[in-house]
């Protein structure tokens, strides 16, 4: 029996397109961010997935698909979708949103790209952080998730935040860590209410962003960052 998925068709030229980005932004990344990635093993080998991601700056997106091997779909403001951003963002395969609408335009896209195996990056917090922090985690996200039927990848980073936080114009070079969780399968999402997959999928990004943040402290200052764990 044939199946009833529908596959994104995306044309040579974006794939081509992107993968050069891709390739670009990571030689970018090493060389000015000194991006150290862990965890690359737990991106779902097949099927579609919800990536959620803490957000610190203009440069998330790109972090997040530098790291992953499968092309990347994210949500974007429907006011960025004009020239002359308009073409490149939507060969980045953004998905416009109305902010000041129902938004259940973007929800239809979202839902679509998941079901035809995509990997759709958002960021549950709603809006970059003020602190480097990460957030409360808005409940927007729990009806993708559910809708989607798809796994929950949490992506959490530090160090971009640093290079550059929301007040700045332009980004600086600096030293950004990544790290990708477990994912949360669909079928434990479905046997959670909705508070406790929000307290799971917060509880499981601050114990990555602890541990990524301390992985930075010591690649920056290896000699203080060994101190600080023999008085702790």
């Amino acid at each position: 029996m044939p199946s009833d998925k529908k596959v994104i068709d995306r044309s040579w030229t974006q794939q081509l397109f992107y993968k050069f980005l891709r390739i670009t932004c990571r030689l970018i990344a090493i060389t000015l961010y000194h991006v150290r990635v862990s965890g690359r093993e737990n991106w779902p080998t097949e099927g579609g997935a919800l990536v959620c991601a803490n957000h610190q700056s203009f440069l998330d997106p790109i972090l997040v698909g530098l790291c992953c091997e499968r092309q990347l779909s994210f949500l974007a403001r429907s006011s960025l979708f004009r020239f002359p951003l308009k073409p490149l963002i939507e060969m980045l395969n953004a998905i416009p949103v109305n902010l000041s609408g129902s938004g259940l335009d973007g929800l239809k896209e979202t839902l679509k790209r998941l079901r035809s195996d995509d990997f759709v990056l958002i960021f549950p917090e709603g809006t970059r952080t003020k602190t480097g922090d990460i957030g409360n985690l808005k409940p927007g996200l729990l009806a993708v998730a559910r809708k989607g039927r798809t796994p929950i990848v949490p992506v959490v980073f530090d160090g971009a935040f640093q290079a550059w936080p929301r007040w700045q114009l332009l980004p600086t070079v600096g030293v950004v860590h990544v790290r990708i969780g477990k994912p949360i399968s669909a079928e434990a999402i479905a046997e959670m209410s909705d508070d406790e997959l929000l307290k799971q999928l917060q509880s499981r990004m601050h114990a990555m962003f602890r541990q990524v943040h301390a992985s930075r402290d010591h690649a920056i200052n290896p000699q203080v960052a060994t101190v600080d764990a023999q008085i702790a």
